[in-house]
C-alpha cells in the first residue's frame, strides 16, 4: 500500500475519532456550521493532502459532517459524508466512516458488502483510560473474484496531558495511541500516537511504521466554529 494512502487512511480515521462529550461538544465541535481542517504531511513535512470537515446538519443527536479531500496543490480527490451519534454518555461513529471514500471511487461498480463495530468515545477522559476498538471488514466483488479487506483500530489507550501548537493554534490535549491493522491481501501494522483537545478534537497525529520509524503526521491547520 502507496504511503501516501496510508497517511491519508490514517489522517480520516484519527479525524474521525477525536469524538465525544456531554452535550456532545467536548472533543469535537458538535454545533451546525462548525469548520474544521487537517493538513497531512510526509515525515519530511512536505504537504501530502487536505480534509476540510464542515458540520451541516445536527438533528436529535445525529450530526451529519461534510468532508472535502484534497491533494497537495489544494485539487479536490473526493467528496464524502459521514454521520456522529451522541446519546449523552457516548460518541459514536458509523464503522463505514473509517474508510477513505477516495478508495470507494475505485471499486464504484462493483458489489460492496461491508461489516464492522463503530468507533466509540466515552464523554468523559482519564489518563490510562483503555477504550473500546473498532474494524471495518469489506468484501468486493470483482466480477467473479471476491477481495476482501479490512482495517482493525486496536490497543486504543489514554496516556497523558500534553500542549500542543500547530498552526491553529496551542492546546491543552489528551495524548492517545492505538494501532491500526490493514489487510489487503498483504497485512499491513502501523502506530498511531494522537493528541485532541476539547472543544476541538483533532489536534495532531503521528503515524509510524512496526519499526517505529515516522511515515507521515497530520495537523489541525484551521477550525472555525461559527
Amino acid at each position: 500500500m502507496k504511503t501516501k494512502t496510508v497517511i491519508l487512511i490514517c489522517s480520516l480515521l484519527i479525524s474521525f475519532s477525536a469524538i465525544s462529550q456531554n452535550g456532545c461538544n467536548t472533543y469535537y465541535p458538535f454545533k451546525e456550521g462548525a469548520q474544521f481542517e487537517i493538513t497531512s504531511f510526509n515525515k519530511k513535512g512536505k504537504k501530502e493532502s487536505v480534509v476540510n470537515y464542515e458540520v451541516t446538519e445536527i438533528n436529535d443527536g445525529v450530526a451529519t459532517i461534510n468532508t472535502i479531500i484534497s491533494d497537495e496543490k489544494g485539487k479536490e480527490i473526493t467528496t464524502a459524508n459521514y454521520q456522529v451519534t451522541c446519546d449523552g454518555n457516548t460518541v459514536s461513529i458509523d464503522f463505514k466512516s473509517l474508510m477513505n471514500p477516495d478508495l470507494f471511487k475505485q471499486y464504484k461498480d462493483m458489489e460492496i458488502d461491508m461489516s464492522g463495530t463503530n468507533l466509540e468515545f466515552p464523554n468523559h477522559l482519564e489518563i490510562r483510560q483503555a477504550l473500546k476498538d473498532a474494524s471495518l471488514k469489506m468484501a468486493i466483488n470483482m466480477g467473479g473474484m471476491k477481495m476482501n479487506m479490512s482495517i482493525d483500530m486496536i490497543n486504543r489507550m489514554v496516556n497523558a496531558k500534553e500542549s500542543i501548537t500547530t498552526a491553529a493554534g496551542t492546546f491543552d490535549c489528551f495524548a492517545l495511541s492505538y494501532n491500526t491493522e490493514m489487510k489487503m491481501g498483504l497485512k499491513s501494522t502501523f502506530k498511531i500516537k494522537e493528541w485532541i483537545a476539547e472543544g476541538v478534537g483533532l489536534v495532531k497525529n503521528e503515524t509510524y511504521n512496526k519499526n517505529d520509524k515516522l511515515i507521515g503526521y497530520s495537523e489541525l491547520t484551521r477550525i472555525s466554529n461559527n
